[in-house]
């Protein structure tokens, strides 16, 4: 049987920085009060040459190394992005462009679960045989869309890129299980007006339409609580193990008390969950594989071990997995 064995990793984030210290000098907060409702003590923005592409393919020449592959070994990109460098043509193909070789790329829209079910849809792929290598990359540059004058939305967001090369493997690693889900109904919880057919570009966008991310926090703060911790129980299950067969849960990096709703939910303690919100901030679909990259480099995961993946996001959409660790002396089946 086919398995998709993550076999890379990789992150990038941008080189600026912004501290609580440098909001309060922008909005109506404090350190203090961010810390207490978020965790979160800094996040890293764009800057002058910063774009999602160019932070994805940073992640993914990383997650190559690691691989010890290069791009002509990979068969399929798949991004999963919001915040794409342009709207006609896929943020994958600007990615492919940039590393060179001749994959079929397409991207995911899936706002911050998006890594996860591209994950799932990747994975498929090589599972089915129609693919041997596939990078998947999660990428978004939100505060292009922040307004610093929101306290509600400019505190919780950053900017990076996570990736990871799956390759076929005959040894059970990769994605075990799966749990997908979304809620049209709550899409006005979390969106951005404009930037759409339906209200296109024009010189009174901005005064018309406030073009920022508009959020709905104790709408999304119920919903996160409740799907994180469900979601994540459901893909334990079906991939037949038990809560204390995992040895790290890797979720969304949004707020801190919703992650330890779900680890509550999960009866899993403090040392089981990957938590690095407070220097990163809320990255999107950047941020499980970033939380996983940075987890996997400083040598949290064994061989064998059972790590959860959970996220949610703008749709409102979720997702959760449970994946097999397996990097070193995976078998790579022929082609």
């Amino acid at each position: 049987m086919r398995h998709a064995a993550i076999t890379g990793y990789g992150m990038a984030v941008p080189q600026k920085v912004l501290s609580n210290a440098d909001l309060e000098r922008m909005v109506d907060t404090t350190d203090e009060w961010i810390v207490s409702r978020t965790g979160i003590r800094e996040r890293r923005v764009v800057g002058t040459g910063d774009t999602t592409t160019s932070l994805a393919v940073a992640a993914a020449r990383n997650a190559l190394t690691v691989a010890g592959l290069t791009a002509d070994d990979i068969d399929l990109i798949v991004v999963a992005t919001c915040t794409p460098d342009q709207f006609v043509v896929s943020e994958a193909c600007l990615v492919q462009a940039q590393l060179g070789g001749t994959a079929a790329a397409f991207d995911v829209g899936a706002a911050c679960s998006g890594f996860v079910y591209a994950l799932s849809v990747a994975s498929l792929y090589i599972q089915q045989g129609l693919h041997q290598r596939v990078l998947v990359i999660g990428v978004d540059t939100l505060t292009r869309f922040i307004d610093y004058t929101d306290r509600a939305t400019c505190v919780l967001f950053g900017d990076g890129a996570g990736a990871v090369v799956l390759e076929a493997s005959d040894q059970e690693r990769g994605l075990l299980s799966i749990v997908l889900g979304a809620d049209g109904t709550g899409s006005q919880h979390l969106f951005a007006p404009g930037w759409g057919a339906l209200v296109p570009e024009s010189a009174m966008l901005v005064s018309e339409t406030r073009p920022y991310l508009q959020m709905n926090g104790q709408e999304v703060f119920r919903f996160a609580v409740r799907v994180m911790g469900d979601a994540a129980a459901e893909a334990v299950e079906k991939a037949g193990l038990a809560l204390e067969d995992i040895a790290m849960f890797v979720p969304h990096q949004a707020n801190k008390r919703i992650i330890d709703a779900a680890a509550r939910r999960l009866n899993l303690p403090p040392e089981k969950v990957w938590q690095n919100l407070d220097r990163y901030g809320n990255t999107s679909a950047a941020s499980v594989p970033i939380a996983l990259a940075e987890a996997a480099h400083d040598g949290r995961f064994e061989e064998g071990d059972n790590l959860v993946l959970v996220a949610f996001g703008a749709g409102l959409a979720w997702a959760a997995g449970v994946v097999r660790w397996g990097v070193a002396g995976v078998p790579r089946l022929n082609q």
